[in-house]
C-alpha cells in the first residue's frame, strides 16, 4: 500500500512538473508572438500581392502552398537551426537580430520610396514573372517567391522568438518556437485566405442576399475591399520600420552599446508626458523614424552591391521590391 502511495506521489509531482511546463511554454509563446506582431502584420500585408489577378479558383489553393512551404520553412529548416544557434552560439542571437531589423528597415523604406518615386511597373517583380505568359508558370513563379519572402520573415520571427524565452530548458525553448511557428503560420494565412475571399464573399451577397441590407453589405464590401488592401499595406510598411527599427536599437544594447537606447527612451518620456501609453507611441514614432532612415542608406547597398552579388552567385535575376 506505501508503495502504491509513493508512486500515485511521484505521478502527482511529475503531473505539478509537466503542468508548470506548460504554463512556462504558454507564457514564452505568448510573449515571443507579441515581440513577432510587426513582423506577422507585415507578412499578412505582403502575402496577398503573390494571388491578386488570378483566377478565383486558384487563389485558395495557392495561399495553402504557401502556407505549406511557409511550415516547412519554420519547423523544418529554421526551428533546428534556432536550437543549435541556441545550444552552441547564443551570442550570434544580437547579431542576426540586427541583421533582420536591416531587412525590414530596407523593405519598408523601398515601399515608401516606390510609391513616391516614379518607377516602372512592367519592369518586373521581385522573381522576374510579370512578363511570363503561362498562368500556370505564373503561378508557381509567384508560390516559390512568396515561400522565399516568407523564409527570410520567419527566420525574424524565429530569433525574435528565441530572444524572449525565459527559459534555459532546450526543451521549453524548442517546443515554444514550435508553438510559436505553428500559431502564426495559421493566424497569418488564415487571415489572408479571408482577405482575399471577402471580395467573393461580398459579390456572392450582393447576387442572392434575400434582404435590400444583405445585397448593400455586400455590395459595400467589394467597394471597401481595394481601400482596405491599401490600408494593410500601409499599416505593414509601418509595422515594419517601427519593428525594424527597435529591434536594432535593442540588440545594439544587449551587445554593449546602450547609448541609443537610452537617448530614445529619455527623447520618448519627454514627448509622451511620462503617460505609459504616451511613452510607447513616441517611442514607436522614433524607432519608426530611425528604422525609415537606416532603409534609404541600405536602398543604395542593396540595389548597387548586394542584389548584383546575390545575381552573380546564385545566377538568378532579381530585383528590387
Amino acid at each position: 500500500m506505501s508503495g502504491l502511495l509513493a508512486l500515485l506521489d511521484d505521478v502527482a509531482g511529475i503531473a505539478k512538473i509537466a503542468a508548470a511546463s506548460v504554463d512556462d511554454v504558454a507564457a514564452n509563446a505568448a510573449k515571443a508572438g507579441a515581440k513577432a506582431a510587426g513582423v506577422v502584420i507585415d507578412d499578412a500585408a505582403v502575402t496577398p500581392k503573390y494571388v491578386t489577378g488570378f483566377e478565383p479558383a486558384r487563389e485558395l489553393p495557392m495561399i495553402w502552398r504557401i502556407a505549406r512551404g511557409s511550415f516547412i520553412n519554420k519547423l523544418v529548416f529554421l526551428l533546428p537551426a534556432a536550437m543549435l544557434m541556441s545550444v552552441f552560439a547564443p551570442w550570434l542571437v544580437p547579431p542576426l537580430l540586427i541583421l533582420g531589423g536591416c531587412y525590414l528597415c530596407f523593405e519598408g523604406a523601398e515601399k515608401i520610396v516606390h510609391v513616391l518615386m516614379p518607377h516602372d511597373d512592367h519592369s518586373g517583380g521581385p522573381d522576374g514573372s510579370h512578363d511570363i505568359g503561362d498562368p500556370k508558370k505564373l503561378e508557381e513563379e509567384k508560390v516559390k517567391g512568396a515561400i522565399k519572402t516568407d523564409f527570410i520573415l520567419s527566420a525574424e520571427i524565429m530569433t525574435l522568438s528565441l530572444s524572449v524565452i525565459e527559459s534555459d530548458s532546450y526543451w521549453i525553448q524548442g517546443v515554444t518556437l514550435a508553438v510559436v511557428g505553428i500559431a502564426i503560420t495559421i493566424a497569418v494565412y488564415g487571415a489572408v485566405a479571408i482577405i482575399v475571399k471577402m471580395d467573393d464573399v461580398g459579390m456572392w451577397m450582393s447576387r442572392v442576399g434575400k434582404l435590400g441590407l444583405t445585397r448593400g453589405l455586400g455590395r459595400l464590401i467589394v467597394k471597401m475591399m481595394p481601400w482596405f488592401l491599401k490600408l494593410l499595406s500601409i499599416v505593414g510598411t509601418a509595422a515594419m520600420l517601427w519593428v525594424g527599427g527597435s529591434i536594432i536599437v535593442h540588440s545594439l544594447h544587449q551587445m554593449g552599446w546602450h547609448w541609443p537606447e537610452d537617448t530614445i527612451h529619455h527623447y520618448a518620456h519627454a514627448m509622451g508626458g511620462g503617460d505609459p501609453a504616451g511613452d510607447w507611441i513616441a517611442k514607436a514614432v522614433i524607432d519608426g523614424i530611425l528604422g525609415f532612415i537606416v532603409g534609404l542608406i541600405l536602398i543604395p547597398i542593396a540595389i548597387k552591391i548586394l542584389i548584383p552579388l546575390w545575381s552573380a552567385v546564385t545566377g538568378s535575376k532579381s530585383a528590387a521590391h
